[in-house]
C-alpha cells in the first residue's frame, strides 16, 4: 500500500517538474532564471564553462598581456576600420593601447601560442593603421612603440613581399564552380553511417580541415579545435560517448570530436559563438571530404552530464573546453543505405521582410 502511494506521489511530482513548473517560471527572464537554479541543473555545466573561459581570458591578460584571442580579434578590428568607406581619419582609440601591448608582449616571447602567419598579419595591419591614420600624442608615441618592436628577430624572417592587410575583391582568385556544381554537391552529400573497412589518410582530412578553417568566424578567433583518432582501439572507445552511434559505431573509421574554446571571449554575450564558428567551418569539412571521396556523419552531442564526464575525462578537457559535436568518416560502403531524409520546402523555411508564409 505504502509503495503504491509513493509510487503515485513520485509520478505527480514528476509531472508538476515535467509540466507544470515550467509554465509556471517561463513568464519572465528572472523566474527562468531561478527555475533552473531550484529545479534543474541543465545550465550548470554551461554556467561553469563560460565562466571559466572568463577567467581565464582575463587571467592570461593582466598577467603576461600575451592573449592570442584578444590580439586576434583587436587585429580584425583594425581590419574593418581599414577597410571602411569613408576611413575614418582616426579610429581604434579605445583598444589599440590594448592592442599594441599584446602583440609586443606575443612577439618578445616567441613561445607564444601564435602562428608565424598571424603574427605577420598583426605586425601587416598595425603598420597599415600606423601609417593612415591621423597623427596625435597617443597615436605617436605608440607608433614609436611598434617600429621598435619591428627590429625583433621574430618579425625580421617574415616576407615582405606579400602584406597581409585589406585587399580590393577584384584580386581574389575566384572558383570555377557554377551554383549547379555546388548545388549537386550538397545534395550529394549525406549522413553515411556505414563506411568500407579502409583507413582513412591523415593527408585527407588535413585538406579537409584546411578547407574549413576557411570559414568564417567572429573576429577571426576560430575558437575550436579537430581531435582526431584513427586508430582502431581509441574509434571503438570515443565512438561510444554520443547516443546516435548505436549499431553503426563499429563501422566508422575515423572520429573527429570538435572540441570549442570559451577562452577566446571576454563576455557572456559571446558563449554561442563556439557552436556557431565551428558549425560554419564543419559544414565545409564536410564538403571538402565529400570531394576527396570520403564520406561523413555529423553527430549530435546533447548536454548529458553523465556523457560530458565521460569525453571531458577521455580528452582531458579543461573547465572552459566544451564538445560542440562529433563527426564519423570514412569511405562509404557504395551498398550502404543513406537515409532519403527529406528537407523543408523552400518556401517553409524563407521568408522576405516581414511576409508571412
Amino acid at each position: 500500500m505504502l509503495k503504491k502511494i509513493y509510487g503515485g506521489f513520485k509520478r505527480r511530482k514528476n509531472h508538476y517538474f515535467k509540466y507544470k513548473f515550467p509554465r509556471l517560471f517561463a513568464g519572465s527572464t528572472r523566474l527562468s532564471a531561478l527555475y533552473y537554479f531550484l529545479f534543474h541543473p541543465g545550465f550548470s555545466r554551461e554556467f561553469k564553462g563560460v565562466l571559466a573561459g572568463k577567467v581565464q581570458h582575463l587571467n592570461i591578460t593582466s598577467s603576461n598581456g600575451k592573449n592570442y584571442f584578444m590580439l586576434v580579434r583587436n587585429t580584425h578590428r583594425l581590419e574593418k576600420g581599414l577597410l571602411m568607406q569613408p576611413r575614418k581619419p582616426v579610429f581604434a582609440l579605445d583598444y589599440i593601447d590594448e592592442t599594441m601591448n599584446c602583440f609586443e608582449s606575443i612577439a618578445i616571447d616567441q613561445e607564444a601560442n601564435l602562428e608565424e602567419g598571424q603574427l605577420k598579419w598583426s605586425k601587416d595591419v598595425l603598420k597599415e593603421y600606423f601609417s593612415v591614420v591621423d597623427s596625435n600624442q597617443k597615436i605617436d608615441s605608440l607608433k614609436a612603440r611598434f617600429e621598435k618592436v619591428l627590429s625583433l628577430k621574430t618579425l625580421q624572417k617574415e616576407d615582405e613581399d606579400q602584406h597581409f592587410i585589406p585587399y580590393e575583391r577584384s584580386r581574389t582568385e575566384f572558383s570555377q564552380i557554377d551554383y549547379e556544381s555546388f548545388y549537386k554537391l550538397c545534395r550529394q552529400r549525406r549522413s553515411v553511417r556505414w563506411f568500407q573497412e579502409k583507413p582513412v589518410p591523415r593527408e585527407l582530412i588535413d585538406k579537409a580541415i584546411l578547407a574549413a578553417i576557411e570559414a568564417p568566424s567572429a573576429c577571426n578567433r576560430q575558437p575550436f579545435s579537430y581531435r582526431i583518432f584513427d586508430k582502431k582501439d581509441l574509434v571503438d572507445q570515443v565512438s561510444g560517448f554520443p547516443m546516435g552511434t548505436k549499431g553503426y559505431a563499429h563501422s566508422i573509421q575515423s572520429f573527429i570530436v570538435v572540441v570549442g574554446n570559451l577562452e577566446a571571449y571576454f563576455d557572456e554575450r559571446d558563449r554561442h559563438l563556439i557552436y556557431i564558428d565551428a558549425s560554419l567551418a564543419n559544414m565545409a569539412l564536410m564538403f571538402a571530404l565529400e570531394t576527396l571521396g570520403l564520406g561523413s556523419c555529423p553527430i549530435n552531442w546533447p548536454e548529458i552530464e553523465s556523457r560530458e564526464k565521460l569525453l571531458g575525462d577521455f580528452l582531458s578537457l579543461k573547465a572552459w573546453e566544451r564538445p560542440v559535436m562529433c563527426i564519423g568518416v570514412g569511405y562509404p560502403d557504395p551498398e550502404g543505405k543513406v537515409a532519403y531524409s527529406k528537407k523543408r520546402d523552400l518556401t517553409k523555411i524563407r521568408s522576405y521582410n516581414f511576409d508571412v508564409h
